[in-house]
């Protein structure tokens, strides 16, 4: 009975201690800072404004779109501009696109669908103003060749550089 009852006392003891965990002295805290810096910051990239064929003898312009991509920092003000291309003789009040010889074919780039609002550098033409969300945000540029142009057969092609600021 001794032996039991020493038994049982030894068992709760065991147990006792394991519930308790070990014993400490005492615990002590520290806190430390955390910080970032967020910068404004902006891509951007547009795919190709490709108008297709172009005939001289139609009555019609010829029109085209292409997509600019801005993302920025999440409320960050930027400026989109376009300049007035690589083709020597071209300005932003009349692009120009060649056929690697001196040959010419007029066009412009507008940001509207009729084709009354210039896209410039802002000297020429007007900029696209637009605030960042931290998200990819698309604008669309509308191409336009004005009609019977007397241009060789071939291929015909510029370069835009669009620039943003922020």
């Amino acid at each position: 009975m001794i032996v039991k009852n020493l038994l049982t006392v030894i068992s709760a003891t065991v147990a006792l201690l394991l519930l308790c965990g070990p014993a400490w002295a005492g615990t002590t805290t520290t806190t430390f800072a955390v910080s970032a810096t967020v910068i404004n910051n902006c891509t951007v990239s547009a795919t190709p404004l490709a108008y297709g064929n172009y005939d001289p003898t139609s009555a019609s312009n010829t029109t085209g779109t292409n997509t600019i991509t801005v993302t920025c920092t999440d409320a960050d003000a930027y400026t989109i501009a376009l300049n007035g291309g690589t083709t020597s003789g071209g300005t932003i009040s009349q692009r120009k696109m060649t056929n690697g010889a001196s040959n010419t074919l007029n066009y412009n780039i507008y940001q509207d669908s009729g084709h009354i609002t210039l896209w410039g550098d802002g000297t020429t033409g007007t900029t696209e103003n637009g605030t960042g969300s931290g998200a990819a945000q698309n604008y669309t540029a509308y191409g336009e060749i004005t009609h019977a142009q007397t241009a060789p057969a071939g291929s015909y092609t510029d370069t835009i550089t669009t620039t943003i600021s922020f």
